[in-house]
């Protein structure tokens, strides 16, 4: 064959200007909850260094919300959490672990706290609520006293307060009960004593409260009039929350991380770990939450060395780029979800079921979605954040803050970055007036304050209204509508996933990288499925009916979940009954419509859904295309508990189930066997590539394309790894069928002599060089990986 003359890729290698002292060659991200211990995942530890992981990611250890199924409502800094096995039980995994060559990486949250019931279970929130603003613990929360009249609004009863509900158990007699170090209160100790040693408290229905001291003997009314906090009904967080939440979850609080003894305090436990050798990695929770990310994470990195490998969770646009100031190896990776994913979505059939949606439901195009979502949530569930702003800002700045909060691009501004995009300040001042846009951008320069609570509010107004809502709202394509998407320009050219992977190659070679995570709304096989669908639009449109929005939810759900077993009905009605309350069109988590919710079920098919014949082919191709190119492309890859092999599994809770993991399918590999099916062939793949990846890790490094040449040769996708490793995929595999195949496409290979890896089939005696035909390597598989002899 004739191929253009080669004579080697230019490799971009990396050039971190604070590279950690290791980087884990891959991670696996484990769900811990009390159905699913230390003690559980070290059992898992065998087989998942059999699987070739480097490093076990466990989502948060720390003392949680009692029975808490995820642990990001973190209650006491200072323990490891006793339903996980306690502190013993995780150094005894990570001993176990350590003995089969793995390490640790954990999940730390260092945004905010739970405000539980019982709310002594936050230590630090129960002093601020019982001592108010002089507690020495009021500086760890963002608490507007003014704002609230002197007192902290505390959203926890079921129904508007009734005074004479308030009793007084206990009893008062004027001690601290220890309550204080002798310094400055933030010593992060506890206080298990019973009753009777705490003191008086105060008592509404279920729910306990502390009291100011001296207080125990008043009347209801007095009584409550008080304190400094006061106990309202939930629907008031809206308008009259004053302290600083995660998103739009009254029972999560915000910490104020950027003060130094705060920040010791709340990461005392976790850098003991670290030192200790118990975690080598940290992934850090919504960093767009804290007042200062950068400063944060330079404290951080003084606090655990440069041999820690940090990763921050950073929703990313699609034309925006971490700062490269940032201390840490990269994001959590959904920015290569992103691009994994596009690559695999045609445009056209992307394009026209854009069309097709807008026409049988009347809701508008993305952009739209997107923006009326915003108005929504920031004037809706953000009113109160949007008023201190506004307040902070001043009553002739006030339409501009809303206007650019709403106009804003992506999550947040930074320091350094452009202050505030040119886009979002047009788009703004068209609707405010250019004067009062400039006075805000003005403002954020100026005013350290306003620029943290302003930054803080368009993260939280960013996730909220996009993952939680237009995500919802808008479904031409489902699989698109992901973290980190973009569902207006789904699709993904090879040009720019090569641009994306030689610049993640060189400046952030340690960067995570996902497909599934905890928070997909879709595991990666269930987007696989989906997307074949951007091949053969007509599939994916629902036949016409009274509610076509949530026809087009359920339809590419139902299809993408296929054949899940006895439970699949369930699953389907519980995902879209969580659609149809985020997407807040009929029904809501607040406001809910029973009439409404009713009509859920009859969306759910009475037998599964699976996609005809050439269109499963397709969604294989996918599946095993995405697994390839996430485990060879740059970074550090995350494979989601059970995800080795085939994982369909829809939005939280149903991605939290425990895992199952593939023991007997991998040691009958492992054996010799033949995979059966799509999930034996995932799990090939993924095993190999792990094991690839640990054992040869100077394979994985650079990046350079690999063209193809020939009729076909845009359904091809490959690139070298150093100068010895090679993938291969193939994209849009239903539409290559239908252009008649390969024919005489071939790819060029970088010199040497190239063997298949026999991942999915026999070993071929015959190396590759120079070039091969696409017909005859991707004859067997839509996948290839070869390796250089020598």
């Amino acid at each position: 064959m004739s191929l253009p003359e080669r004579t080697g890729p230019e490799f971009d290698l990396p050039e971190s200007d604070i590279p950690p002292a290791f980087t884990p060659a891959s991670t696996y991200r484990l769900q811990l909850r009390p159905e699913f211990t230390f003690t559980d995942a070290r059992a898992a530890v065998p087989y998942l260094a059999s699987l070739g992981v480097s490093h076990l990611h466990l989502s948060p250890v720390l003392e949680a919300v009692p029975g808490s199924s995820h642990g990001y409502d973190v209650t006491d800094h200072t323990r490891v959490r006793t339903e996980l096995g306690g502190e013993d039980g995780l150094r005894e995994l990570a001993a176990a672990a350590r003995a089969h060559g793995l390490g640790l990486v954990l999940d730390i949250v260092p945004n905010h706290m739970a405000l539980p019931a019982p709310l002594r279970l936050n230590r630090p929130l129960w002093e601020v609520a019982r001592e108010g603003p002089h507690s020495p613990y009021a500086r760890w929360f963002d608490i507007d006293w003014e704002a609230g009249g002197g007192k902290l609004m505390l959203p926890v009863l079921a129904a508007p307060l009734d005074p004479r509900e308030a009793k007084v158990e206990g009893r008062d007699d004027g001690r601290d009960d220890g309550r204080r170090d002798g310094r400055d209160g933030l010593d992060g100790g506890r206080d298990d004593g019973p009753l009777g040693d705490r003191g008086a408290v105060l008592r509404i229905g279920e729910l306990e409260f502390p009291l100011r001291e001296g207080t125990a003997g008043l009347d209801p009314a007095e009584l409550l009039a008080a304190q400094w906090y006061r106990p309202a009904h939930w629907r008031e967080a809206r308008t009259g929350l004053n302290y600083r939440r995660f998103f739009t979850i009254s029972e999560l609080i915000g910490v104020r991380v950027e003060d130094p003894e705060v920040f010791a305090v709340t990461h005392a436990k976790v850098l003991e770990l670290v030192r200790d050798g118990v975690a080598e990695g940290l992934r850090i929770d919504h960093v767009d939450g804290l007042a200062d990310p950068e400063g944060y994470l330079r404290r951080l990195r003084a606090a655990v060395g440069r041999g820690c490998w940090v990763v921050v969770e950073k929703i990313l646009a699609r034309h925006e780029r971490l700062p490269t100031a940032w201390p840490v190896a990269g994001t959590t990776g959904y920015d290569a979800l992103h691009r994994v994913d596009g690559v695999f979505t045609d445009p056209a059939g992307a394009a026209r079921l854009a069309a097709d949606f807008r026409e049988s439901t009347g809701q508008p195009e993305w952009s739209r979605t997107a923006r009326s979502s915003a108005r929504e949530v920031l004037t809706g569930d953000l009113a109160a954040e949007l008023a201190a702003l506004e307040r902070l800002a001043g009553p002739e700045l006030a339409p501009a803050v809303q206007e650019l909060l709403i106009a804003y691009p992506v999550y947040r501004p930074y320091p350094g970055e452009p202050e505030l995009a040119s886009a979002a300040l047009s788009q703004a001042a068209e609707r405010a007036g250019a004067d009062a846009v400039a006075g805000v951008r003005d403002l954020v320069l100026r005013d350290p304050a306003f620029a943290a609570r302003f930054a803080q509010t368009s993260a939280a107004l960013r996730a909220k209204s996009l993952e939680d809502r237009a995500f919802y709202r808008y479904a031409p394509l489902l699989s698109a509508t992901e973290v980190g998407g973009d569902p207006g320009n789904p699709a993904v050219t090879v040009a720019e996933f090569h641009a994306y992977c030689a610049e993640l190659a060189r400046l952030w070679p340690g960067s995570g990288t996902v497909l599934t995570t905890h928070d997909t709304k879709r595991s990666a096989d269930v987007r696989a499925r989906i997307s074949a669908l951007s091949q053969d639009p007509a599939l994916a449109t629902p036949p016409a009916g009274p509610d076509p929005q949530l026809g087009w939810v359920a339809r590419q759900t139902a299809l993408g979940l296929g054949d899940a077993g006895p439970e699949r009905a369930e699953r389907l009605e519980q995902a879209l009954l969580k659609a149809v309350r985020e997407a807040a069109l009929h029904t809501s988590w607040t406001e809910q419509d029973p009439a409404y919710e009713a009509t859920v079920s009859g969306h759910v098919p009475a037998t599964p859904m699976e996609l005809p014949g050439p269109l499963a082919a397709a969604a294989r191709a996918n599946l095993l295309g995405m697994a390839l190119l996430h485990l060879a492309m740059p970074g550090v890859p995350e494979v989601y508990q059970g995800s080795e092999t085939e994982y369909r599994a829809l939005v939280d809770p149903d991605n939290r189930r425990p895992a199952v993991f593939p023991r007997e399918a991998l040691a009958r590999l492992d054996a010799g066997s033949a995979p059966r099916g799509t999930a034996e062939e995932k799990l090939a793949l993924t095993a190999a590539l792990l094991r690839l990846r640990r054992s040869r890790p100077g394979l994985f490094t650079g990046y350079a394309p690999l063209p193809a040449y020939g009729p076909a040769a845009e359904h091809c996708v490959a690139f070298a790894r150093s100068p010895g490793l090679v993938a291969v995929a193939t994209r849009l595999s239903h539409l290559l069928a239908g252009s008649g195949g390969w024919r005489d496409t071939a790819l060029a290979l970088p010199p040497g002599k190239w063997r298949e890896l026999p991942v999915l089939g026999a070993a071929r005696e015959a190396p590759y060089e120079g070039g091969t035909s696409l017909a005859g390597l991707l004859d067997r598989a839509p996948v290839a990986l070869l390796v250089r002899e020598g």
